[in-house]
């Protein structure tokens, strides 16, 4: 990747880092919830998180599009551009809301419909996820060296899957199971279950149901990055910039599969 990317991750990781200490300020003291017209929940961390991370995007690339989630819910959805940042800055709010840590905030950046460069930051639980293009995945646990990662093959004995906390559909995810061995099967909220699997601990996150791209640019650039891939559930490649921005459901895939 070019010396651009660089210093546009260098600009995601800080503005996520920042915005992490906001939203941890937040959590620490009683937070009021309110309900937005989609009905679901936004907090004050979440807005604190978002005005945090526009500042420091525009600073670092003024004439860059940024389609942000609650910035959307507030003006309505932008018109698609070849190149935009795509930024949940709470992804998880209902498990911020539940108090449980699995929550993250997510930076991504998409070039001709394809996430290249990403950071996931989960500052409850002091990890911090990067990429910015093939081989270049990262893992940061708080007060630790930066270490690189990849996504693992699959073991013989089965696949480790990651399924969502608040969106499971138990239904749809026991029926696409039924066609592979599972070894295990955990529960993680938000974003944070693609640097699972990035990072070679688990192998498979389905996911079914509508999704923005805001929720997964970030996390498909580190995985990709990472060796990993993520598809629509025609097993095409997830693109960005398609119409509302909403993904119709994809399946998370580590280094190889059964």
């Amino acid at each position: 990747m070019s010396a651009r990317h660089e210093r546009l991750l260098a600009a995601a990781r800080r503005a996520a880092l920042a915005a992490g200490e906001a939203v941890m300020a937040v959590y620490a003291e009683a937070f009021d919830v309110r309900q937005k017209l989609d009905k679901t929940p936004v907090t004050e961390a979440d807005l604190a998180a978002e005005r945090i991370i526009i500042e420091i995007l525009k600073a670092a690339a003024p004439d860059m599009a940024i389609v942000s989630e609650e910035l959307v819910d507030a003006e309505g959805l932008p018109p698609s551009a070849e190149r935009f940042w795509v930024v949940d800055p709470l992804d998880g709010t209902r498990e911020f809301v539940a108090k449980n840590g699995e929550f993250s905030i997510c930076i991504g950046l998409v070039e001709e419909g394809r996430p290249v460069l990403g950071v996931l930051h989960g500052p409850a639980v002091g990890v911090t996820y990067t990429a910015h293009g093939p081989g270049t995945a990262t893992r940061q646990w708080r007060g630790r060296a930066v270490e690189p990662i990849q996504a693992r093959l699959a073991s013989p004995d089965g696949l480790v899957v990651v399924h969502s906390r608040s969106h499971e559909n138990s239904r749809r995810i026991g029926e696409f199971l039924q066609h592979y061995p599972v070894l295990e099967r955990r529960q993680c909220g938000s974003a944070l279950k693609f640097g699972l699997i990035a990072a070679g601990e688990a192998d498979l996150y389905p996911r079914f149901g509508t999704t923005m791209e805001w929720d997964t640019a970030a996390g498909q650039a580190i995985l990709e990055a990472a060796g990993g891939r993520v598809e629509t559930l025609a097993g095409t490649p997830l693109a960005y910039g398609k119409p509302g921005f909403k993904n119709d459901g994809f399946i998370a895939w580590g280094r190889g599969h059964i």
